[in-house]
């Protein structure tokens, strides 16, 4: 048997789930043992890759080449006077056809559109958020920051730390929680804003404005898996990413989408 974390809960699985034969599977082009994607340039390339095949962490993990870090030349990052992915996330994440947060291991991501609500459905394992706080199985601060968007809207993180007492004589753990809350798709960030020097320049790193996924994407987007099984949406998953990585190792992928 097999051990995989599965919601809040370990669930054992049989072993051929993990290692089960895989078709003969092509995406993209081959170089060596693994799968190469194509170059990025531009937040519309970005976005056209997520959409084609579903997930796509920000940076560099256990599966090499799978990552928006990897798949941008070096003259995108930090170019004066040349927008590169950190500045794609905004345009992708207003768009709304693909979702950007912390989904993979608590580091940031992009998720499209047609596979958010399998993850969401796999995540929440059967919760909405209401329903996991009456069962302890979320904090008081989670609960806080919940209520706070949910009365107020998109806010920026700078907002919600100073609204709900976090720093230094207050409380702690803002980006924990904010992490957590992402990873289990309850909150998505739907922009980035950044501060203007005199000339109206945008300059240093953007502030992430949060909001509930389902204010921002729609109830359809977050919870049109919702009857069936967790464990089934993480099959399908699964079965995703090995239709586009089928040279990756598979417990590398598990756990990615864990």
């Amino acid at each position: 048997m097999t051990t995989i974390l599965y919601g809040d809960r370990i669930r054992n699985v049989k072993g051929t789930f993990c290692r089960r034969n895989r078709r003969n599977r092509k995406w993209g082009t081959r170089t060596g043992d693994r799968m190469k994607f194509p170059k990025l340039r531009s937040a519309s390339q970005l976005l056209n890759l997520v959409e084609d095949i579903g997930f796509l962490p920000f940076f560099h993990n256990e599966t090499e080449g799978f990552s928006v870090e990897e798949c941008t030349p070096d003259g995108y990052w930090f170019v004066e006077g040349v927008e590169g992915p950190w500045d794609w996330k905004s345009e992708i994440a207003q768009g709304k056809k693909a979702a950007y947060g912390k989904f993979f291991h608590g580091k940031a991501g992009y998720v499209s559109a047609e596979w958010f609500p399998y993850l969401s459905n796999y995540r929440r394992d059967g919760y909405d958020f209401d329903s996991r706080y009456d069962d302890g199985l979320s904090s008081r601060q989670d609960k806080n920051i919940i209520t706070y968007l949910s009365e107020h809207g998109g806010v920026l993180s700078t907002e919600i730390r100073e609204a709900l007492n976090y720093g230094k004589n207050g409380n702690k753990g803002f980006d924990t929680v904010i992490t957590r809350l992402q990873m289990q798709t309850y909150i998505l960030p739907q922009s980035f804003e950044y501060k203007k020097d005199r000339k109206g320049r945008e300059y240093g790193w953007g502030v992430a404005r949060y909001t509930l996924s389902e204010d921002w994407l729609g109830r359809k987007a977050c919870r049109s898996r919702y009857k069936e099984d967790p464990q089934t949406s993480f099959r399908k998953m699964l079965d995703r990413l090995e239709d586009i990585l089928p040279d990756a190792d598979e417990e590398q992928l598990i756990r990615l989408l864990q």
